[in-house]
């Protein structure tokens, strides 16, 4: 009865249109005012600030301002001009360019909604200008925007690894086959629509032009090289990588004169706020998910469970469809935030691989992206696209599809995405 009435508590309060800050944190103070234990309330300030201090989590505001210092830096137009050059040519044209610079700027900034505001433009403006329809060009962008959490680095796995102990490098790894079938996944959709809807492409690049491409971007594309290798061969750890991308992004933007000493005050502004939003939300969450624990919410579920003789199979399925249902009405960060706490003492209970649970949920988050009414991709495409929400998703639903079939393999075939840590790395014990 508690465990129900705590989220229906929280539901009313996001149905009042709370910030979700408030509201997860509000739930719990309700609770323990409610119960009489308003002596609790003095951790508050306590577990807020344990929430926003670990040393991985120096990660996030480096790798968000990393993001924008590429996208105001010039380095995000030359990854597209290189996927251009390459695959510009195949059927589905720029769409599928659209896809594989994602891809490609995913190795740099992590961030969904930064790729989809940065590079998204980028790809858009190409695609419109080239005859494709707005909202067919808006629909792509968005979809190959869920790309920059599950491809390495990823501030997302960043927050998983803070949050549950879990290797983040071993996340980082886990992600790259995921990534790789989700990016085929959508470029398998844009395939199966490029005739029958006139999708254009561009002529077959010269050895020539893929050439003066790949000089003109090698050194955009080395950061991805730098970063990720210097992440897994040890050199620096995941936090330190996020510190190296944005001296290496800064030292990019003033290379090729399109960042000025002037520019830097604003952007550092627009970073801080964007840091500051989400650690806020992390710091009430980490308050709330000492609440869930203290009420023994995980270990009532698993006694439930338990009772009815739930297999991991079921579970893991309900732990799909709870996520998909949140993703229509939360941030995806949020969800991360008040469902680890209840999901992780479950999943280590039914034996799941802690990597590949990170992997999945995030995939699940990335499907809430693409769907309303809270859709964060959609927002961020829309607000320079002037494409309504509605439209857009209708457009986006075949890369929709691509996207669940994908997470549904990685769910129930974690080999697929621990084959990497564990032949890199060793296997976790």
């Amino acid at each position: 009865m508690t465990t129900v009435l705590v989220f229906l508590v929280l539901l009313v309060f996001i149905m009042l249109d709370l910030p979700i800050v408030v509201a997860i944190g509000l739930t719990a103070v309700s609770f323990f005012v409610g119960q009489g234990q308003g002596q609790f309330l003095a951790l508050l300030p306590q577990r807020m600030h344990a929430g926003t201090t670990g040393f991985t989590l120096l990660a996030v505001p480096f790798f968000i301002l990393a993001g924008n210092l590429m996208n105001m830096g010039g380095v995000t137009n030359r990854i597209f001009r290189f996927a251009k050059a390459f695959v510009g040519h195949i059927p589905g044209g720029l769409g599928h360019v659209s896809v594989v610079a994602e891809m490609l700027f995913s190795g740099i900034s992590g961030s969904a909604v930064a790729d989809a505001a940065g590079l998204g433009q980028v790809s858009y403006k190409a695609m419109t200008d080239n005859g494709y329809k707005k909202a067919v060009a808006a629909a792509i962008v968005a979809a190959s925007s869920t790309l920059g959490p599950i491809i390495p680095p990823s501030i997302s796995f960043v927050l998983y690894g803070a949050l549950t102990s879990v290797s983040v490098p071993r996340l980082f790894l886990a992600g790259f086959l995921p990534g790789a079938l989700m990016g085929g996944a959508i470029m398998v959709a844009i395939a199966l629509m490029a005739k029958p809807r006139g999708f254009p492409r561009y002529p077959k690049a010269s050895a020539k032009e893929l050439w003066i491409a790949t000089k003109e971007s090698f050194l955009s594309l080395l950061s991805i090289v730098i970063i990720l290798g210097g992440i897994f061969t040890g050199i620096f750890t995941p936090t330190e990588a996020a510190v190296i991308a944005c001296l290496y992004a800064l030292f990019l933007g003033f290379l090729y004169k399109e960042i000025k000493a002037k520019d830097l005050p604003e952007l550092f502004w627009v970073s801080i706020k964007q840091s500051v939003a989400l650690l806020f939300i992390m710091a009430a969450a980490n308050f709330f998910g000492w609440f869930i624990i203290y009420q023994k919410i995980p270990d009532n579920i698993i006694a439930t469970l338990s009772g009815m003789s739930a297999s991991g199979t079921g579970v893991m399925a309900m732990f799909i469809v709870i996520i998909i249902i949140l993703g229509l009405f939360l941030e995806g960060n949020a969800i991360f935030l008040i469902t680890i706490p209840i999901f992780i003492p479950i999943a280590v209970q039914y034996g799941f691989d802690l990597v590949n649970f990170g992997v999945v949920m995030t995939l699940l988050i990335m499907i809430g992206n693409l769907t309303p009414p809270v859709g964060m991709c959609l927002y961020a495409v829309s607000s320079f696209t002037k494409i309504g929400i509605g439209e857009l998703s209708k457009e986006a639903l075949p890369y929709l599809i691509g996207i669940f079939v994908v997470t549904i393999i990685i769910a129930y075939v974690p080999a697929i995405s621990t084959c990497l840590p564990n032949l890199l790395m060793g296997v976790a014990k």
